[in-house]
C-alpha cells in the first residue's frame, strides 16, 4: 500500500505539494491550539522560620468549686450556741456551733486531777522516807506478827471448844436415848390403863342391862333425836378403837422386843412409834367423848336426865385425855432433844472440817502478810527502786494521754470550719439536738474550679500543673487563666467512648463566675521556643515517614509565590523530615531541613478557582508520620 502511496505522489507532485503544505499548517495551528488551551500547575511556596509553637488540648465542662465539705458533729447533744449564718466568710478554725459539753468539761477535770494524783505519787515516790513513813511500816510489820501470833491461840482454843461442844452433844444424845427410853416406858404404864378403860366404855354392856355394847346403846338412843349423827359418832368411836387398838398391841410388842441397851436407831424408831400410837389413842378419846356428850346433849334437850354411868364414862375420858396429852407432850420433846443434839454433833464436825481446812490457809496468809511487811520495811529502808520509779512514771504518762484524749473529746464539742471558704447553709439552731453524724452546715471555698472532659487521646498528654485559659459562655468577655491541679486516674466509658475529668484551678477569682457555669478550657500541654516551624499543610507522610515538598530549583517565597502561587519548570523533589509537636496552624521540624529553606505549603491546580493540595498517594497527620490529622 505504501508503494502505491509513493506512486501517486510521484506522478501528482503539485497535488502531494499541497497536502503536504496543508497538512503541516493544519498540525501547527492545530499543535498551537492545543498548547494555548494548557495552563501550568501552580505552586504556593512558605519559608521555614523559627519561632514560639504552643500545642494545647480542649474540652468543655462546667465550673465548681474546689472544696465543698458538709461539716459533721462528732458527738451527741445539745447546741447551746450558733455562730454561723449562710453566705457567711469563714477562716480555718472558725467557730460555727457550741454543743453542751458540761460532761465532757468534768471529765477533763477528772483527769486534771488524776494526772495530778499520779505526778504526786511519783515525787513522793522519789523522795527518802520519812521518819513517820518508816516507823508506821515497821509497827505494821509488829503487828502483822502479833495477829499471827494471836491466830494461832485463837484457833487453837476454837479448835477445842469445837471439840468440846461436839463431846457434849455426842454425851447429851446417849442421855436423850436413855431418857426416851423411859419416856417410852412411862407412856406404856398410862396407855395399857387407858385402852383396858376405852375398852369398857365402849365394849362394856352395863348401860342396857341386856347385853347391847355401851356405843351402841348411847348410838341408838340419840338416833331418836339425829340417826345421821348418831350413827357418824358411833363408826367414828368404833373406828378409832380399832386403829388404836392395832397401833397400841403392835408398839407394844416392839416396846417389850427392845432394851435400854438396844440399837440408838432402835430406840429413836420406837419412841416415834410410841409418839404416833398415843396420838391414835387420843383421837380415839376425842371421837368416844363426841359420842356420849351427843347422847348427853339431846337428853337434856328433851328434859331426860342422862344416867349417871354416862357421866362417869366422861370423866374417865376426861382423865385419859389429859394422860395422853401429858405423854404426847414428853414423847415429843424427848424427839426434838435428839434431834437437836444431832445436829449439834454435825454443826461440831463441820465446824472442825472448816477449821482443819481453813486453819492452816489463814496462817499461810497471815505469814504471807508478815514477808510482804519486812519486803516493804526493807524496799524503804532501802528507797525506791528504778522498776517502781519506771512504772509510776508510765502511770504518769497514762493520765497524761487520758487528759489528752479528754480534751481531745472536749475539743469535738466546738463544731469549726476546717478550711477558709463560705458557709453555705446551716441546718442546726440553738436548742437543737442533734447526734454524731449529723450535718451542721455546709462549708464551700471561694476558690473556684473549672472540671472539664478530655477524652482520651487529650487525656494522656494533659499533666497537673500545665497552664489553661478559661472561657465561659454565661461571660463571654471574660478570659481566665488557670492551672490544671487533678486529673482522673480512672476514666468513663460512655457509649464506647473514653473521657477522663480534668480539674482546673483559677488563677484570679471573679464573682461572675458561679458554680455549675459552662466553661471552655485550653491547657498549654507544650510550649516550644525557638522552634523551625512550617505549616501543617506542607507535610505530608508515606510508609511512615514524614516529608515535605520543595522546588528541584532556585524560588523564593516572597510576593505572589506565598499568596497565589509560582509555576515551577522542574517537578517538586521531596525531602524526608523528622517532626515533633504541632498546633492547629504549624509543625515543628527536628530535622531535615533549616530556616529559611523554601517549601511547598500547597498547589493552585489549573482551570480552578480554588487551591488544593497535589494528589498523591500519601496523606498528612501533621506531627506524627503516616498517621492521620490532628494536634498533639
Amino acid at each position: 500500500m505504501s508503494k502505491n502511496i509513493l506512486k501517486f505522489l510521484s506522478r501528482h507532485k503539485f497535488a502531494a505539494f499541497i497536502i503536504i503544505l496543508l497538512l503541516g499548517g493544519g498540525g501547527y495551528y492545530g499543535y498551537q491550539y492545543l498548547r494555548g488551551g494548557e495552563e501550568e500547575i501552580r505552586y504556593v511556596l512558605a519559608a521555614v522560620e523559627k519561632g514560639t509553637l504552643t500545642s494545647a488540648v480542649s474540652g468543655s465542662g462546667q465550673g465548681s468549686v474546689s472544696n465543698q465539705v458538709d461539716i459533721k458533729s462528732r458527738v451527741s447533744g445539745d447546741i447551746v450556741r450558733v455562730n454561723a449564718k449562710n453566705g457567711q466568710e469563714v477562716k480555718d478554725g472558725t467557730l460555727l456551733a457550741q454543743i453542751d459539753a458540761k460532761d465532757a468539761q468534768k471529765t477533763v477535770r477528772d483527769a486534771e486531777t488524776a494526772l495530778e494524783t499520779a505526778k504526786l505519787s511519783l515525787e513522793k515516790l522519789k523522795e527518802p522516807p520519812d521518819a513517820l513513813t518508816l516507823l508506821q511500816t515497821q509497827n505494821s510489820l509488829t503487828a502483822a506478827k502479833d495477829n499471827l501470833a494471836k491466830l494461832k491461840l485463837s484457833q487453837e482454843i476454837d479448835y477445842q471448844k469445837t471439840q468440846e461442844t461436839k463431846q457434849k452433844a455426842e454425851d447429851d444424845l446417849k442421855k436423850a436415848y436413855d431418857d426416851g427410853f423411859n419416856t417410852v416406858a412411862n407412856a406404856f404404864l398410862d396407855l395399857a390403863n387407858v385402852m383396858t378403860g376405852l375398852n369398857d366404855i365402849l365394849y362394856g354392856t352395863t348401860l342396857s342391862g341386856k347385853g347391847q355394847w355401851n356405843v351402841d346403846f348411847y348410838a341408838d338412843s340419840a338416833k331418836l333425836y339425829d340417826e345421821k349423827k348418831a350413827f357418824q359418832y358411833r363408826q367414828e368411836s368404833h373406828d378409832g378403837y380399832q386403829t388404836a387398838r392395832a397401833a397400841y398391841d403392835t408398839n407394844f410388842s416392839d416396846y417389850k422386843a427392845a432394851s435400854r441397851f438396844s440399837e440408838t436407831s432402835v430406840i429413836e424408831s420406837l419412841i416415834n412409834e410410841t409418839y404416833e400410837t398415843t396420838k391414835s389413842i387420843a383421837e380415839a378419846i376425842k371421837n368416844t367423848n363426841t359420842l356420849i356428850q351427843f347422847y348427853e346433849d339431846n337428853l337434856t334437850e328433851h328434859n331426860l336426865k342422862p344416867p349417871a354411868l354416862a357421866d362417869t364414862h366422861l370423866s374417865s375420858l376426861n382423865s385419859y385425855t389429859g394422860k395422853t396429852n401429858t405423854q404426847l407432850l414428853n414423847l415429843l420433846s424427848i424427839k426434838r432433844t435428839i434431834q437437836t443434839d444431832k445436829e449439834a454433833i454435825v454443826n461440831a464436825e463441820r465446824d472442825l472440817k472448816e477449821m482443819d481446812q481453813n486453819n492452816p490457809l489463814d496462817l499461810t496468809a497471815a505469814g504471807q502478810s508478815i514477808k510482804e511487811k519486812e519486803e516493804s520495811l526493807r524496799k524503804l529502808q532501802a528507797g525506791a527502786e528504778a522498776l517502781d520509779i519506771r512504772t509510776q512514771e508510765l502511770a504518769v504518762k497514762q493520765r497524761e494521754n487520758t487528759l489528752l484524749d479528754a480534751k481531745e473529746k472536749l475539743a469535738d464539742y466546738s463544731v469549726k470550719a476546717l478550711f477558709d471558704g463560705v458557709v453555705a447553709k446551716v441546718n442546726i439552731k440553738k436548742g437543737d439536738t442533734v447526734s454524731a453524724n449529723a450535718v451542721i452546715a455546709t462549708l464551700i471555698t471561694k476558690q473556684r474550679v473549672a472540671e472539664i472532659s478530655l477524652n482520651e487521646v487529650d487525656a494522656a498528654k494533659a499533666k497537673i500543673g500545665q497552664k489553661a485559659t478559661l472561657t465561659f459562655d454565661a461571660v463571654p468577655d471574660l478570659s481566665i487563666s488557670g492551672e490544671a491541679a487533678e486529673i482522673d486516674a480512672i476514666g468513663t466509658v460512655s457509649q464506647g467512648v473514653v473521657s477522663y475529668i480534668v480539674k482546673i484551678t483559677f488563677d484570679t477569682q471573679d464573682e461572675r463566675v458561679k458554680p455549675g457555669m459552662s466553661v471552655s478550657a485550653n491547657i498549654i500541654t507544650d510550649v516550644k521556643t525557638d522552634a523551625l516551624m512550617v505549616p501543617n499543610s506542607a507535610v505530608k507522610a508515606q510508609e511512615n515517614a514524614s516529608f515535605v515538598e520543595v522546588p528541584d530549583e532556585e524560588a523564593r517565597a516572597e510576593g505572589e509565590a506565598k499568596t497565589t502561587g509560582v509555576i515551577l519548570t522542574k517537578s517538586p523533589r521531596r525531602q524526608q523530615v523528622e517532626v515533633s509537636i504541632s498546633n492547629d496552624d504549624f509543625t515543628e521540624i527536628i530535622s531535615g531541613l533549616k530556616e529559611g529553606d523554601v517549601i511547598i505549603t500547597r498547589t493552585v491546580q489549573p482551570n480552578s478557582s480554588s487551591t488544593a493540595q497535589t494528589q498523591t498517594s500519601t496523606f498528612r497527620i501533621p506531627g506524627l508520620p503516616g498517621g492521620g490529622g490532628g494536634r498533639q
